[in-house]
């Protein structure tokens, strides 16, 4: 049973790396022979970076937590028995977005972000934090506490 799901949408992230591949691949038209195929590798990876990080859906089901990007080819999961604490956040605007390590108010965790500047810090029981970026942290809070049991 879905308790919750949410999925947004990197609209910029899919403009700045579609501009980027965009560029690369016209730049490639003129380049000399090595650096056409040095640049082709280039924009390659940028257009499977545009496929992969489109968008990122938050989905609360079957007591698990689960952040994926894009087609759900990268995920986070973890169970919701295993969240300790978790509160509504506002990441600063040079984290970025991908997954990397930021500070949480929990401790240095790692940040799934597609875009915006707002999140879910999460502490799990083991110790190990992280943070989901959303455009709906209210209702990922709300959610979370329902179907884990716990306040934030």
């Amino acid at each position: 049973m879905t308790r919750y799901e949410h999925t947004q949408i990197g609209y910029l992230t899919i403009a700045v790396v579609s501009v980027a591949a965009v560029a690369v691949a016209m730049s490639a038209v003129w380049a000399p022979s090595p650096d056409r195929e040095i640049l082709l590798g280039v924009f390659v990876i940028l257009v499977l970076t545009a496929v992969v990080f489109r968008k990122l859906t938050i989905k609360i089901e079957n007591e698990m937590l689960r952040a994926c990007f894009g087609s759900g080819l990268i995920c986070k999961k973890m169970p919701l028995a295993e969240i300790a604490a978790f509160q509504p956040i506002r990441i600063r605007w040079w984290y970025g977005w991908g997954i990397h390590l930021v500070p949480t108010p929990y401790g240095w965790g790692w940040l799934y972000n597609i875009s915006g500047w707002n999140a879910v810090a999460i502490k799990l029981s083991d110790g190990r934090r992280l943070a989901l970026g959303t455009d709906d942290p209210d209702g990922l809070v709300t959610a979370i506490g329902a179907a884990s049991g716990t306040k934030a």
